[in-house]
C-alpha cells in the first residue's frame, strides 16, 4: 500500500500574522509521521509522532499553548482509533500531562477505551509518564486573551472567530493499516470539565482499514451532533472519493446543526480528502504519489 499522512492545525478565523507558524507546525508534523513510516514504522506510531509535534507547538490550541478555560487553567483531551481492529483511546480534561495523546495512545492499549480527569492521570503515573506543572502549558499570548476576556474587551463574535487550533493527524503504513489522532486545548474560556468533540470515538476522529479515517476540527458541539469523523467514513462506503466525503460531510454540520469546522481523512487507497467551511483550516499532506503539499 501506498505510504500516506495528513495533519491540520486547526479551522478557524486565523489571522494573517499566525498564518506562518500554523503552516510550519504542519510541515514539522508530516516530517516526523512521514519519519516514521519511511522507516518502516507503523501507522499508529506515525499519527501519534504527528501529533506529539503540534502538542509541543505553542501555535496551537493543543498541549502547550491551548486556550485558557473560565478559572485560567488548561485542560486538554485527546483521542485516537485503530483502523486494523478498531481499537481507540481517548482522555479528557487532563491537566498535568504534556502530551495527551502518548496518554490516549496508552488508554488504547489497555481494557479501557476512556478515561477522564484525576483518573486519567491517576492512569498515567501507573504507567510510566511524567507529570508536569500546568502552569508549563500556558503562553502569554493565551494569559493575555484570558486577561482581556476577564475584563470584558475580548469579544468572541462568533464560533469560527477565535482559535480553534485542535490539532490532528490520519496515517496509512505500507501494510495498508489507517490510524486517525485527534487533540485539543478546547474553547476558549470553557466552563471546568467541559468536553467538546475530540475525544468522542466518530466525532473528532474516526479509522476503519476497509475504508479510510478522519480527524476533524472547529466547533466540538456541532460536530458531535453529526458524529463528524465517522458521517465522512461512512460517505466512502458509499462511495464517495475521500475529497467527496470531506466535503459532504462539512455540508451535512452546516446545514443540520449549523455548525462550523473541518476534517481531512484518508480512504483506504491512501488517498487524501479536507474540507472546511471556516475561513481558513490549516492543513497539508504528503503521500507517495503526490508528494508534500502544505496550506
Amino acid at each position: 500500500m501506498p505510504l500516506a499522512l495528513i495533519v491540520h492545525a486547526g479551522a478557524w478565523n486565523i489571522p494573517d500574522n499566525e498564518v506562518d507558524a500554523h503552516l510550519a507546525g504542519c510541515r514539522n508534523a508530516l516530517a516526523a509521521g512521514w519519519r516514521v513510516l519511511t522507516d518502516g514504522g507503523s501507522a499508529l506510531d506515525a499519527a501519534q509522532a504527528a501529533v506529539v509535534v503540534l502538542e509541543d507547538d505553542p501555535a496551537l490550541d493543543a498541549g502547550v499553548g491551548s486556550v485558557l478555560t473560565a478559572d485560567g487553567t488548561v485542560e486538554l483531551d485527546a483521542g485516537l482509533m485503530r483502523g486494523a481492529d478498531l481499537k481507540f483511546g481517548a482522555v479528557a480534561t487532563v491537566r498535568r500531562i504534556r502530551n495527551p495523546i502518548v496518554l490516549a495512545r496508552h488508554v488504547l492499549e489497555s481494557e479501557h477505551v476512556f478515561l477522564t480527569g484525576d483518573g486519567a492521570e491517576r492512569f498515567a503515573h501507573e504507567h510510566g509518564i511524567a507529570f508536569i506543572d500546568p502552569k508549563e502549558l500556558i503562553v502569554e499570548r493565551e494569559a493575555r486573551n484570558y486577561e482581556r476576556w476577564k475584563r470584558g474587551a475580548l469579544n468572541l463574535a462568533g464560533a469560527g472567530d477565535y482559535a480553534s487550533d485542535t490539532v490532528g493527524a490520519v496515517a496509512m503504513d505500507a501494510q495498508g493499516r489507517i490510524v486517525a489522532a485527534t487533540s485539543t486545548g478546547g474553547t476558549p474560556f470553557k466552563p471546568i470539565g467541559r468536553v467538546g468533540d475530540v475525544p468522542l470515538i466518530g466525532c473528532g476522529y474516526y479509522a476503519d482499514d476497509l475504508l479510510g479515517g478522519a480527524s476533524t476540527t472547529g466547533h466540538g458541539e456541532a460536530i458531535a451532533r453529526v458524529v463528524l469523523a465517522k458521517t465522512a467514513v461512512d460517505f466512502l462506503q458509499e462511495g464517495a472519493t475521500a475529497q467527496e466525503a470531506a466535503q459532504m460531510a462539512v455540508t451535512v454540520l452546516a446545514k443540520r446543526v449549523n455548525g462550523v469546522g473541518g476534517l481531512i481523512m484518508l480512504d483506504a487507497e491512501g488517498r487524501v480528502g479536507f474540507a472546511f467551511n471556516t475561513p481558513r483550516m490549516a492543513y497539508g499532506y504528503i503521500t507517495e504519489e503526490m508528494g508534500e503539499r502544505v496550506f
